[in-house]
């Protein structure tokens, strides 16, 4: 009688999460965070100022691309000679003979394939010319 008397009990799964681990474990890196945090030297960043800057030796040389794919030169702002793509590279040359650190800033007109721009810029370094720039305008 005493066997039929016993109930059967089964254990159940617990459904719950024990966190005191995870406490302990995040107590424990705060605790090597607070101590180490003070012995980390900031990295000092030297900004560049605007004082600092070269000022430009020669004045650029502007070459203005027009609807015709013509590229036209201008030094000290008025127009100098009319280049094809076939020009260029010879124009280039002398122009890096004379002086290879003069810049060349390089204008087009808004219905050029951006491939031919690509292909003057390249022509240009190609054949000496070491600082081309883009000319931009603002809106």
């Amino acid at each position: 009688m005493a066997g039929s008397l016993k109930r059967s009990t089964k254990r159940r799964a617990m459904a719950d999460i024990n966190v005191v681990p995870y406490i302990d474990v995040m107590l424990v890196l705060l605790v090597i965070f607070m101590v180490t945090a003070p012995m980390v030297n900031p990295g000092v960043v030297n900004l560049p100022t605007v004082g600092g800057a070269k000022v430009q030796a020669l004045p650029p040389v502007f070459l203005t691309i027009d609807a015709d794919e013509k590229i036209i030169v201008r030094k000290d702002g008025e127009p100098t000679q009319t280049l094809n793509t076939f020009e260029l590279g010879a124009f280039a040359r002398s122009q890096a003979e004379k002086s290879a650190d003069q810049p060349v800033v390089l204008a087009a007109d808004k219905s050029i394939k951006y491939e031919v721009v690509m292909t003057v810029m390249s022509k240009l370094k190609e054949n000496g010319v070491k600082r081309v720039g883009l000319a931009v305008k603002s809106q």
